[in-house]
C-alpha cells in the first residue's frame, strides 16, 4: 500500500479534497494506490473496466475519445476517468501518459462511497443531478446570499448623533462599530430609541457607551438555518457577518422577509396587476436579486432561466393588454412572437429584446397604424423595464417584422431557397420563435410547414451549419483555455457568444435536422437524441458540457449581483480553480468536438 502522508499532503492542495476534515482526508489517502508511469504508457483504453479514479499527481497524461482525437492535456492535480465511473464502471476515453510521473487511483468503491457521503465530492464530480425545481430555500441558503453587502461603519468614539444622521443619510437600521478595521461592536435604531432617548442621553455621547460590544456574528458560510436560531434564541433583528474579524455583511428580520416573498410566482403576479410601464419597471428591477436567490438554493441553469424567461413574458403579455387598452380592440388577430434568448426561454441576468408581430391575412393597410402604435408601446415598455432595445433592430417596430403571415411565409421560402449569409443569420433568428401574446393559432401551421420545408432542402442545411460554426469555443493551443487577447475584457472568457451560443447554435441545427419544434436549447438536444438526430453517447456529453457552461455562466452573473455590479458574461479564469478550470475546459472540447462533426455533415462522433 502507499504511503498516505504524502498523499494527503499532495490532497489537502487539490480540490475537493481540501474540503475535507482532516481524519477524513487521512483515510481517503490511504484508499489511494500510486501508479509510476512513464512517457507512451497506455494507462488504460475505450471500453475497458476501470481501475477507478485517477489524479494526476506528477508528469502528464493525454486523454482522448474513441476515435482518437485529444480532448485534454493534464497535468498534476487534474482528475480524469470519473464520466465512466459515474455511468457504468467503463472507460469513456482513452488515456496515455505523456511525460514520465504518477497517478494516483482511487478504486471505484471508495469513489462511490465518497459521492455518497460528502456533498462537495459529489457537487465536484457528479453533473447529473435531478432537473426538479427547488424553491428558494431560506433555512439552507449561505448567509452569503442573504447578507446585504458593503455594511455602513462608523468608529467607536462616534457621536451617536452623527451615527444616527449616518443611518437616515444610507436609509439603514444598523452600524457596525469598528475599530482598525476590526467589528467591535453594534448599535441600531432601537438602542438609539432605548439607550438614548428614553435615557434621555446627548446626542454628543460616543457610540461606545451605547453599543452592543462583541456582538454575535455568522460567518458567510453559515446556513439560514443559523440565522433564525439565533435571531429567535438571542431576540435580536440584526447578525453581522464577519470573516477574519473584518465585518462583510449583515443580516436584518428585513433582508429574512424579503428572501423569503421573493419568487417568480410573486412577480409574475405583481406583473399582472401593474398600471403602466415604470410600475413594471419596479417589478423587473427586482429580478438581479432573484437570480441570486433562485442560484444560491442550487436550482439547476434550465430553471433559473425559464423562471426568468417567464417573467418576460409576463411583462410582455402585461403590456399588451395596456396597449390594447389605449388603443382599443385590434383590427385583426394577431401574435407577439419572442426569438432570440427570451425565444428559447432561456433569459439571465442580461438581456435585450427581440420580437415579431405575426398579422391575420385579413389586415389591410389601415391597420397598420394601429400595430405600429401597439409595436412603440410594447417595446418602450419592455426598454423601460430593462428589455433594452435590440441593436440589430429586432424588434415589432420595424416595418419588416410587423407583417401578415402571408408575407412570413415568402420571408421563410425565400431564405430557405436562397441561402445567402444574410438570410441564413434571419433564418437562425426566427427558427428560435416562440408564440407570447396573441392568437397562436398564426403560428402553428407555419412553424410546421417551415421546418418540413428546410430541412429537406440539404443545401439550406448546410450553409446553417456551416454558419453554426462561426461561435467557437475559446480554445488554443493544445486545447487549453483561450482569454480574449486586448480591450476591455482582456484575459476574460466571453461566456455567452464563446460558452452557450456555440451550443444554442448545435441545438437549433439538431432541431432543423430533426424537424423539432421545441425552442429551448437543452429540450432540443434531448429531443434530437431521442429522434436519433445525435448518437446517445454525443448527447450525453453535449448536455453535460452545456450544463457546466451555463451554470457557470449563472453562477457568475449571480456573483456580481452579490457584490452590488450589474451582471455580465465575462468570467476571469483566474477566479476558478484548477479543477474548475479543467472542467470547463474539457466541456469545451466536447462542443468543438460536435461542432467538427457538423462541419464533415456527421451528426455527432460515433
Amino acid at each position: 500500500m502507499s504511503d498516505p502522508a504524502p498523499i494527503a499532503d499532495f490532497l489537502s492542495h487539490v480540490h475537493p479534497y481540501d474540503s475535507l476534515p482532516p481524519a477524513e482526508l487521512t483515510r481517503v489517502a490511504t484508499a489511494f494506490i500510486r501508479k509510476p508511469m512513464r512517457a507512451g504508457d497506455r494507462i488504460y483504453s475505450f471500453g475497458e473496466p476501470l481501475d477507478g479514479l485517477y489524479v494526476v499527481q506528477e508528469g502528464a497524461v493525454e486523454v482522448s475519445d474513441q476515435s482518437g482525437n485529444v480532448v485534454s492535456l493534464l497535468g498534476p492535480r487534474n482528475s480524469f476517468g470519473e464520466r465512466g465511473l459515474s455511468r457504468d464502471g467503463y472507460a469513456a476515453t482513452t488515456a496515455d501518459a505523456k511525460q514520465d510521473g504518477a497517478v494516483l487511483v482511487l478504486p471505484p468503491d471508495e469513489f462511490r462511497f465518497m459521492l455518497d457521503e460528502h456533498p462537495s465530492f459529489r457537487r465536484f464530480f457528479d453533473r447529473s443531478r435531478p432537473a426538479e425545481t427547488k424553491r428558494s430555500d431560506l433555512a439552507t441558503s449561505r448567509v452569503s446570499a442573504l447578507m446585504a453587502r458593503d455594511p455602513i461603519t462608523c468608529p467607536p468614539g462616534a457621536r451617536v448623533l452623527d451615527a444616527a444622521q449616518l443611518m437616515k443619510s444610507h436609509n439603514v437600521s444598523c452600524l457596525g462599530v469598528t475599530e482598525q478595521d476590526r467589528l467591535v461592536g453594534i448599535i441600531t435604531t432601537s438602542d438609539m430609541v432605548n439607550r438614548v432617548l428614553a435615557a434621555g442621553l446627548s446626542g454628543d455621547v460616543p457610540v461606545r457607551q451605547v453599543m452592543t460590544p462583541d456582538p454575535i456574528t455568522l460567518a458567510p458560510g453559515a446556513l439560514g438555518t443559523d440565522i433564525l436560531h439565533v435571531m429567535i434564541e438571542r431576540r435580536i433583528g440584526h447578525l453581522p457577518v464577519v470573516e477574519d474579524g473584518r465585518m462583510i455583511g449583515v443580516v436584518t428580520q428585513t433582508d429574512l422577509t424579503h428572501f423569503q416573498a421573493l419568487s417568480s410566482a410573486t412577480l409574475v403576479q405583481d406583473i399582472a396587476t401593474a398600471l403602466d410601464a415604470r410600475e413594471l419597471a419596479d417589478i423587473t428591477a427586482r429580478i438581479p436579486q432573484l437570480l441570486v436567490n433562485l442560484v444560491a438554493s442550487g436550482n439547476r441553469h434550465e430553471v433559473v432561466t425559464r423562471l426568468i424567461t417567464d417573467i418576460g413574458d409576463a411583462c410582455t403579455r402585461r403590456l399588451l393588454a395596456l396597449a390594447e387598452a389605449k388603443l382599443g380592440p385590434p383590427p385583426v388577430p394577431y401574435l407577439w412572437l419572442a426569438c432570440g434568448s427570451q425565444g428559447r426561454q432561456e433569459q439571465t441576468g442580461v438581456s435585450d429584446q427581440d420580437n415579431c408581430l405575426f398579422l391575420s391575412d385579413d389586415m389591410r393597410p389601415e391597420h397598420d397604424a394601429y400595430f405600429a402604435a401597439l409595436a412603440k408601446f410594447v417595446s418602450d415598455g419592455l426598454d423601460v423595464c430593462g428589455y433594452f432595445y435590440c441593436p440589430g433592430d429586432m424588434m415589432a417596430t420595424a416595418d419588416r417584422w410587423r407583417q401578415p403571415v402571408r408575407v412570413w411565409r415568402d420571408y421563410f421560402k425565400t431564405w430557405v431557397d436562397k441561402p445567402d449569409p444574410m438570410a441564413q443569420m434571419l433564418a437562425s433568428v426566427m427558427f428560435d420563435l416562440r408564440p407570447i401574446g396573441g392568437d397562436e393559432s398564426l403560428f402553428s401551421g407555419l412553424q410546421a410547414e417551415t421546418l418540413e420545408m428546410a430541412s429537406k432542402n440539404s443545401i439550406f442545411v448546410a450553409h446553417m451549419a456551416s454558419n453554426a460554426l462561426k461561435h467557437t469555443p475559446p480554445l488554443g493551443l493544445l486545447r487549453g483555455i483561450a482569454t480574449i487577447r486586448s480591450g476591455e475584457h482582456k484575459n476574460q472568457l466571453d461566456m455567452k457568444h464563446n460558452g452557450v451560443v456555440p451550443v444554442v447554435d448545435l441545438g437549433r441545427i439538431y432541431a432543423l435536422q430533426g424537424q423539432i419544434t421545441a425552442a429551448n436549447t437543452r429540450a432540443r438536444l434531448e429531443a434530437a437524441e431521442k429522434a436519433g438526430v445525435v448518437s446517445a453517447s454525443g448527447a450525453r456529453d453535449l448536455l453535460d458540457a452545456y450544463d457546466l457552461i451555463a451554470q457557470m455562466r449563472l453562477e457568475h452573473q449571480a456573483g456580481l449581483v452579490k457584490a452590488g455590479k450589474a451582471p455580465d458574461n465575462y468570467l476571469s479564469p483566474s477566479a476558478l480553480s484548477d479543477f474548475e478550470r479543467s472542467h470547463l475546459r474539457d466541456a469545451f472540447v466536447v462542443v468543438r468536438t460536435m461542432q467538427s462533426a457538423i462541419g464533415h455533415g456527421r451528426a455527432a462522433p460515433a
